[in-house]
């Protein structure tokens, strides 16, 4: 049945609906062009205020002076690079997205596999599969592509495989990171337009080459490093990479030159023609890795980890460097965020008496086992360990007629009896919201679909020995648990956009919504908060 009322209704809405859009546009700064992003694993507040002073006046201090600064930008609880990265790209956290970390648990095959894993998926200077086909939700990366019709250009640039493609979301034309194994930059085939430049760089300047001449020193005197100990300033840190060198790329990759060799590789992608000059935003997005070195003979790296990010620093001054050479910094916004530290640090040396233990999850699934064949007969009831936490075996449950949440809550409570475990809790209380402290965040940031069964928080000051299925090498750094809060830096600079800062803590999920109003473009389909208003 036709409603003739309906069209002039609907014409007004539109109207008004135009109206009010276009009143909006008038009233907003002039609309970028292009996109700088920049996800820095590990990157602490803290460090950057100790060394203000010596950084240069073209990166951080840059960002700090000129940007919207966001000191506590709030995960809800910590999560490793890539979980986070998921939330700042698509504004969803991963109950929705599906992206809770690097990897899952396979129930099937008993063994951790990457989360972002695609056998469909070949590589381009690789043998490794990746695609971005588990993440659920789309990305301001995708939003950015799909508002400029294809004509706008994404590029997203990592050492990692699976944050490189989080970065370029589904729709990018290339997501690049650095193959491990051979230094080449790599690619996926799931992207179809990777940067020309792409071959070259790998034939002309391999990175497996240059290793041979290649080494980290300090970057300045060390009167630049403030409050160092006496003992850490009288042998400068020198590591090298020559072809004698055991596993030399992956060394390589833990130290901060990784980060100048992603620089170089982004500055390439933006001095290329016509990059930032499209008639809607072109994006590029950058990870970047700040991390306590761990092949240092001391427990105490305070001395590399300053000299990251001073070296960082001097990164940040080239990328925009760049920015400034091509489209300029006036039509450009940038966004930079940290994710939240690790919760895994060295352990300090014995001599210091700083209390220390050890958890063997094999140790760990053997006695649990044996607890639940007393209750329930023999059996292989527990199937595996990965990233604190235990999967049972939902088959042989099932069979036995059992209760999964009541043996669920056996496990959880056996469990949390154990040295070294401050407490457990089980999936059915992370869904139900009832597993302590932050419980509502927790569940927010935990994907179900391949979610363990009964959970751990480790005891401050001990490491978890993941050895359930080989012993654990005997020559290990030990890395310890500590408690860590789940926030990060933000900083946003963009034209027309005043420098402020928000004391007060911000969530996460706002990132993408925020980037997309000052775009103009749809924000993910995944985001569920407001972006935030620099109108006030």
């Amino acid at each position: 049945m036709k409603h003739p009322s309906r069209a002039p209704r609907l014409l007004l809405t539109f109207v008004a609906s135009a109206m009010a859009t276009l009143a909006v546009v008038a009233g907003s700064p002039v609309r970028p062009q292009l996109v700088v992003g920049i996800v820095v694993e590990g990157l602490e507040q803290d460090y950057i205020d100790l060394l203000r002073e010596s950084f240069g006046q073209g990166g951080f201090n840059r960002l700090l002076k000129n940007g919207v600064v966001i000191p506590a930008l709030d995960y809800g609880t910590p999560l490793d690079a890539h979980g986070a990265t998921a939330v700042l790209m698509s504004g969803a956290t991963a109950d929705i997205s599906g992206i809770d970390g690097a990897s899952r648990f396979d129930r099937e095959a008993l063994r951790t596999v990457p989360l972002l894993h695609d056998p469909a998926a070949m590589g381009n200077y690789t043998n490794e599969t990746y695609s971005p086909a588990a993440l659920a939700v789309s990305t301001i990366a995708d939003e950015a592509r799909i508002a400029g019709g294809g004509v706008t250009a994404v590029y997203a640039i990592a050492a990692d495989p699976q944050q490189a493609l989080l970065l370029g979301g589904h729709s990018a034309n290339s997501a690049l990171w650095l193959n491990a194994d051979n230094g080449n930059w790599a690619t996926s085939t799931f992207y179809k337009e990777p940067p020309t430049s792409l071959a070259s760089r790998n034939r002309l300047r391999p990175l497996a080459v240059r290793l041979d001449t290649m080494s980290w020193t300090p970057l300045r005197p060390v009167a630049s490093y403030p409050h160092l100990p006496d003992h850490l300033t009288r042998y400068p840190f020198r590591y090298t990479f020559g072809r004698s060198k055991a596993e030399r790329v992956a060394k390589f990759m833990s130290t901060p030159l990784l980060n100048s060799e992603i620089t170089q590789l982004a500055a390439e992608i933006i001095a290329t023609p016509d990059f930032g000059a499209h008639d809607g935003p072109d994006m590029i997005n950058v990870g970047y890795t700040i991390s306590p070195f761990t092949d240092s003979k001391s427990a105490d790296t305070r001395y590399e980890l300053m000299d990251s990010y001073l070296r960082l620093d001097r990164d940040l001054e080239q990328l925009f460097a760049a920015v400034e050479k091509g489209p300029g910094m006036d039509r450009t916004l940038i966004y930079l965020a940290a994710t939240p530290p690790g919760s895994r640090a060295r352990r300090d040396d014995e001599r210091w008496n700083v209390p220390f233990g050890e958890f063997s999850t094999r140790k760990a699934i053997s006695l649990l086992n044996m607890y639940l064949i007393a209750l329930h007969g023999n059996g292989d009831w527990v199937k595996g360990y990965h990233r604190n936490a235990f999967y049972l075996n939902d088959k042989l449950i099932k069979e036995r007629n059992i209760d999964p949440s009541a043996i669920r809550t056996e496990a959880a409570d056996f469990l949390e009896r154990m040295s070294g475990i401050r407490r457990a809790f089980t999936i059915d209380d992370i869904i139900n919201e009832r597993a302590g402290e932050g419980s509502q965040a927790l569940r927010r940031n935990t994907s179900i679909t391949h979610a363990g069964d009964v959970y751990i928080a480790p005891a401050a000051g001990w490491e978890v020995v993941d050895d359930w299925q080989t012993p654990a090498p005997a020559t290990r750094t030990p890395m310890v648990h500590r408690e860590v809060a789940p926030t990060g830096l933000a900083v946003i600079m963009a034209p027309g956009i005043d420098a402020r800062t928000i004391a007060t803590p911000v969530d996460a999920r706002v990132i993408a919504p925020t980037v997309a109003r000052i775009l103009r473009i749809r924000s993910p389909n995944g985001a569920s908060l407001p972006a935030l208003s620099f109108n006030e």
